[in-house]
């Protein structure tokens, strides 16, 4: 059985790379047309599967918060999403706890997280914080939800599988490795 790396920087590269590429990807996605799609829940269920649900739940809260920051676009809600999206990676590595990296469970992975964090932030945060009626925010977050599924699902179907393979669990990824060769 592998050993998880949790409490050390090994995994800090792998998680760079997937939060620059997920960064990339969403300042490019309004210009593609892809608004609210993204590959956050695919690398974080990855990282999550990989490193446990500390690391995961780490990865998801700071993508949010950091992306907020980098786009200028902090407020109330980065606290709520950040949180949210953080226990979307520790339910990751719970969900992943004997259950193998395929893109089937991936997709079942991020069917969940996605229900989850959109009910969390669009349903019940409009209506709690910002005076949004139930029915507004319930029928509002429908098209939004429709569009943040399919993208979830197409990235935890493609991407998630291979990012894990080839970078998370990927020995040769590993921090003191990539100082040796600096």
């Amino acid at each position: 059985m592998k050993k998880q790396v949790v409490h050390s920087l090994a995994g800090l590269p792998k998680y760079v790379a997937g939060f620059l590429g997920t960064l990339l990807f969403r300042l490019l996605s309004p210009f593609l047309g892809l608004w609210n799609v993204s590959p956050l829940m695919a690398t974080e269920l990855a990282g999550s599967k990989a490193y446990g649900p500390w690391v995961g739940g780490l990865y998801g809260a700071l993508s949010i918060a950091l992306l907020d920051v980098l786009m200028g676009k902090v407020g109330s809600w980065t606290i709520m999403t950040s949180l949210t999206y953080g226990m979307v990676g520790v339910f990751g590595a719970y969900f992943f706890k004997g259950r193998s990296a395929t893109a089937r469970n991936f997709v079942l992975a991020s069917i969940i997280g996605t229900l989850f964090f959109d009910v969390i932030t669009g349903v019940l945060m409009g209506p709690m914080f910002y005076g949004q009626t139930w029915m507004s925010a319930i029928i509002g977050q429908v098209p939004f939800t429709a569009r943040h599924l399919i993208g979830n699902t197409f990235f935890a179907a493609f991407l998630a599988p291979w990012f894990y393979r080839a970078i998370m669990n990927n020995p040769q990824w590993v921090f003191l490795r990539i100082l040796k060769f600096a």
